[in-house]
């Protein structure tokens, strides 16, 4: 994938259809990427679409200052290159939705808020990336709290003042109804609790967000390098995931968190900002990206994921150096300083934030246009984004936030997104909907379909040659050691050709299909 040429921004809208149509051709493999041929002498059916390499990711079209720093973070830890861009962009987003919202051509205007999953198995540094992008965050956290400290005390006795004051009035049984009015009133509205120095939270549920919201910074991130805990705890158990995932979604859109409910006070949050980027594991990944309420309610289409091949075994010992210590410092002081900046806000709390507009200018706006367009052409009828619709239809406005986001990072006063930086994020918006597709098969899986897998992968690697149903019970693997979850994914063996059941279909025994010797 290239990067787009310096007078990209002169092309004519054919021109530039031409380049966005070799730029989205399936990705081309020689035959050593190729799938390797089975062992196995039959041909069964598949169980799920091979997974092919992914394209490098385009670093460079992140800017100067993100670019140079998801580089130096991925040299410095050895980490995959996608997940320090993931990060860093993710940090950006959480920086710039405070100050700057993306008006888009069709008249609307959206947050710069972003949406990133990183699928990363344990061991793959995830942890290590995710502080180190996130340290400018945790450095404001600390200049806040000191604030705060002082603020909060303050606070607690002016607030124990008034509230003692208001009793008074209220229970003074010598003022009559308008001398009581007149007394509240002038007494005025209690004072504002101080803001909480907290930018981001890991695992929070919805109940918590309206909660808390209320004395949190205006715009939050919602960050984990063990984003299992989140879409594996309470927010997205069985009973609440669709409020859940509406919630989230309602927020990347943002309409901010609206909640009524009997017994607890209204809750009507406006102007609120969410950034969010959960690092998950595989296992966790394809349970939650295969859930269909969350892809029905359209969470998923609003996600820019990332699965980045491990570079375990590869990582030895490197001394940073001058250059990466540099890139990395930079990037540091350029969040910082967006952080710091006052936010444009209604109340007097400072967190019910009214970013400014930025504008596409006219060959902003054209670039857009063009992607617009040829993404939509490439969701018909057998297109190649034909099956993934939902993705792609939410393509053209994330790759406006992308652009607004890297507008403000290189240039906090700017006004407008011109060409150069959307066409950057036009290009940022391709890689992840051709890695959504790479990853359609492998994470659209149904459960059933996912242990069928490893239960095929268990007898390859064992090189079995029988198998029967109590043996996958007693030694298989774990998710399949229950009698239901075993016979399913035993008949889906079956069916799909890779075991023969031996004896009538009662029978508990099965014969591996030409396994090899």
């Amino acid at each position: 994938m290239s990067i787009p040429p310096v007078d990209y921004a002169d092309w004519s809208p054919d021109q530039r259809n031409a380049w966005w149509a070799e730029e989205s051709r399936t990705n081309q493999h020689d035959s050593s990427d190729a799938p390797k041929a089975s062992r196995w002498t039959s041909e069964p059916l598949p169980l799920g679409v091979p997974q092919i390499k992914a394209r490098p990711y385009p670093i460079s079209t992140l800017g100067e200052v993100m670019a140079s720093a998801a580089e130096s973070i991925a040299r410095k830890f050895q980490c995959p290159p996608e997940m320090a861009a993931q990060s860093v962009l993710a940090v950006g987003s959480l920086a710039a939705q405070r100050l700057a919202d993306v008006r888009l051509p069709y008249g609307q205007t959206r947050p710069l808020s972003l949406f990133f999953v990183t699928i990363a198995a344990s061991g793959d540094r995830k942890t290590t990336v995710d502080i180190a992008a996130l340290a400018p965050a945790r450095e404001h956290e600390e200049l806040l709290k000191k604030d705060y400290t002082a603020a909060f005390k303050a606070w607690k006795i002016s607030n124990a003042a008034w509230t003692a004051q208001h009793k008074k009035i209220e229970n003074d049984k010598v003022l009559d109804k308008e001398q009581r009015m007149e007394e509240l009133a002038a007494l005025g509205d209690a004072p504002v609790e101080p803001i909480k120095p907290l930018l981001t939270a890991p695992e929070p549920t919805v109940e918590a967000l309206a909660k808390h919201w209320p004395v949190l910074p205006g715009g939050l991130g919602l960050f984990s390098a063990e984003g299992g805990q989140m879409t594996g705890g309470h927010g997205f158990s069985v009973d609440q995931r669709l409020k859940t995932a509406a919630a989230l979604s309602q927020l990347w859109d943002g309409g901010g968190m609206r909640r009524f409910r009997a017994g607890d006070p209204l809750s009507d949050l406006r102007g609120r900002r969410l950034a969010m980027h959960m690092m998950v594991q595989p296992e966790a990944a394809a349970t939650f990206l295969s859930e269909p309420i969350l892809r029905d309610q359209g969470l998923l289409s609003r996600l820019c994921i990332a699965a980045p091949e491990s570079l375990a075994g590869t990582r030895l010992w490197k001394e940073s150096t001058e250059e990466i210590e540099a890139a990395i410092h930079r990037y540091s002081a350029v969040v910082l300083d967006l952080l710091g900046r006052p936010a444009p806000a209604e109340n007097e709390a400072g967190n019910e934030l009214t970013p400014r507009v930025l504008e596409l200018d006219g060959a902003a706006k054209e670039v857009w246009i063009a992607f617009h367009d040829r993404i939509e052409k490439a969701m018909g009828k057998e297109c190649p984004l034909e099956t993934l619709t939902d993705v792609a239809s939410k393509a053209a406005e994330n790759a406006a936030r992308i652009a607004g986001v890297l507008t403000v990072v290189e240039n906090p006063e700017a006004q407008a997104i011109e060409s150069k930086a959307m066409a950057a994020a036009c290009e940022l918006m391709l890689w992840y909907l051709l890695e959504s597709l790479r990853l359609a098969g492998a994470y659209r899986q149904t459960p059933g379909l996912r242990n069928a897998q490893k239960l095929l992968e268990w007898i390859q690697t064992k090189r079995k040659k029988n198998v029967t149903r109590s043996e996958v019970m007693q030694y298989g693997p774990a998710c399949i050691r229950q009698k239901a979850e075993a016979d399913a994914a035993l008949l889906v063996l079956e069916e799909h050709g890779w075991l023969v059941r031996d004896g009538d279909r009662k029978g508990s025994k099965w014969r591996v299909v030409d396994a090899a010797p």
